[in-house]
């Protein structure tokens, strides 16, 4: 079990998120490959958040089976953690292993599902069987729409300020666009600092989703050059980049991006819309960035560094034990909260 300073909480911070999925504060730790190891996870969650399980990550990176992996949080934790299901349908193999791995965590009573890039109904059907949850990532209404057919609970708003595969919209502007939908809404994106967190819940948001402040935490596993990286960036230092995966990332614009260059060259742009080559361009891409991101993340810059971070790199100043990054966001919350009461 990790150290209880948790238990310094004095009440939670009710919104339909945290009453939906039981946690005391609403901020998530956003599954992050190659960053989200056990321990993170778990310190988030123990601190009254919700750190969410990425499978890939789990096994692949840190070196944890599955199921093994989920009950080594569960002894460092008792509070609810989540589960990332990308269910996307390019690889059967890669289908069918999410289906297992899906079972394996209701299993293990997750009762929290992120689904993202595709029809999540599958995953819904399953979860709320024995009654659980799902949001699923969007970037724009038309998104959102479609997870709604699929029996979605709620919304990941994955706007432009976001780190990894980030939205094209202000947080401001896509929340207007999906509130009206009537589903409960987390901001994800830009937030690196106790203003922004409040901020987001002041707009409407059920919550917030946070993964570079994460990384840049003492339980996760990320190389100290990474962690570094994040903390001296600015946000105008973030970029957008083709080279990892044949679509924009969000990284930091270190020595060697800028070296080799954002664009992807002629040839994977033409693959990539080809109507049979670009399945196979994709997964080429797939699996170089599974292992480009793993050792950029635990070799640091002695490694090609795509460090993938948001433009909530402003807001980050330290690194410092994630589970008082939760507990300092939830107190200025409280405050805001005692300030519009008075």
């Amino acid at each position: 079990m990790l150290h209880r300073a948790s238990m310094t909480t004095t009440r939670s911070l009710e919104t339909p998120l945290t009453r939906a999925v039981g946690i005391e504060v609403p901020l998530l730790c956003g599954a992050m490959y190659p960053c989200s190891n056990p321990e993170l996870i778990a310190a988030v969650s123990d601190a009254g958040g919700m750190g969410i399980v990425q499978p890939i990550s789990m096994s692949f990176v840190h070196g944890h089976e599955l199921r093994e992996g989920l009950r080594l949080i569960a002894r460092m934790t008792n509070k609810p953690i989540g589960f990332n299901a990308i269910v996307e349908k390019s690889s059967k193999v890669y289908e069918d292993r999410m289906r297992r791995w899906v079972d394996i965590a209701l299993e293990e009573g997750v009762r929290f599902f992120v689904t993202a890039l595709g029809n999540p109904r599958w995953v819904v059907e399953k979860v709320h069987a024995v009654g659980g949850t799902v949001y699923h990532d969007v970037t724009s209404r038309k998104w959102a729409e479609r997870a709604l057919e699929g029996g979605v609970d709620g919304f990941i708003a994955v706007n432009a300020r976001a780190g990894g595969h980030a939205g094209d919209q202000t947080p401001e502007k896509l929340l207007e666009e999906l509130a009206p939908l009537g589903k409960p809404v987390v901001c994800a994106g830009g937030v690196g600092d106790e203003r922004a967190f409040t901020r987001m819940l002041a707009l409407g948001y059920a919550g917030v989703q946070m993964g570079t402040r994460f990384i840049a935490t003492e339980e996760c596993r990320a190389h100290a050059d990474y962690k570094d990286a994040i903390v001296r960036a600015h946000a105008d230092q973030v970029v957008l980049t083709e080279k990892i995966s044949g679509v924009p990332v969000a990284v930091i614009e270190t020595s060697y991006v800028k070296a080799v260059g954002t664009k992807a060259g002629w040839l994977s742009k033409r693959l990539l819309r080809h109507p049979k080559g670009k399945h196979w361009m994709r997964t080429f891409y797939t699996m170089r960035s599974v292992w480009q991101l793993k050792r950029a993340s635990l070799e640091g810059s002695g490694y090609q560094q795509y460090f993938q971070a948001g433009k909530s790199v402003d807001g980050i100043e330290r690194v410092e034990p994630a589970g008082d990054v939760v507990r300092r966001f939830a107190d200025a919350a409280r405050q805001m909260d005692a300030l519009a009461a008075e």
